[in-house]
């Protein structure tokens, strides 16, 4: 058994903290993990991209290959579309809705959703909506990652929420609250 997972997103959006919390919860499964991260210009607005390779064997190369990714999960839909190629056929990309506009010759909105369309297997959520109507804006990416953990089916939900516990737990009980919340409205998302 294998899960591989790309994750994408822009500088500030959560992607590393998702990644984080894929990781630990993959080792409390006693799992292999194996992870790649490239920053770019994340603190300016760049992309940050996460290659995370989790296994129930030992794992030679941290890096997913092209037609490799079991999951891809992405922070706004234009990085989901920019590592389609990397999407096994058989692959989920869940994603946010929302653009993160930051650069002048952004894509068509509408293109980029209708090409994700073409994926059968895609959960695109409008995180930052369920963000404002629940009072959690700053747990987006939590929202993400449990709309995605329906796509995780090597790592239970319930270990999840355990690392979030773990990974947010020096700061406060009512972060891990709020972050547990989250996770749980992503999941429960159609």
């Amino acid at each position: 058994m294998k899960t591989d997972i790309i994750l994408a997103g822009v500088g500030g959006q959560g992607i590393l903290s998702i990644a984080t919390i894929i990781g630990q919860a993959a080792l409390e499964e006693g799992l292999y993990i194996k992870q790649a991260e490239v920053h770019g210009m994340s603190q300016r607005g760049g992309d940050v991209q996460s290659n995370l390779r989790i296994s129930d064997t030992e794992i030679a190369s941290d890096l997913i290959p092209q037609g490799g990714a079991d999951i891809i999960i992405a922070m706004e839909p234009m990085e989901a579309l920019r590592y389609k190629e990397f999407l096994a056929k058989d692959g989920w990309i869940i994603t946010s809705s929302n653009p993160f506009i930051n650069i002048s010759n952004y894509p068509q909105e509408e293109s980029i959703i209708n090409e994700l369309k073409q994926v059968s297997n895609l959960i695109l959520i409008d995180t930052d909506a369920v963000g404002k109507e629940n009072n959690l804006s700053r747990s987006v990416n939590m929202i993400l990652l449990g709309a995605a953990s329906k796509a995780l089916k090597s790592i239970s939900f319930e270990k999840l929420c355990e690392s979030v516990k773990t990974i947010f737990g020096r700061k406060g009980e009512d972060i891990v609250a709020m972050n547990i919340k989250a996770l749980e409205l992503g999941r429960n998302c159609k």
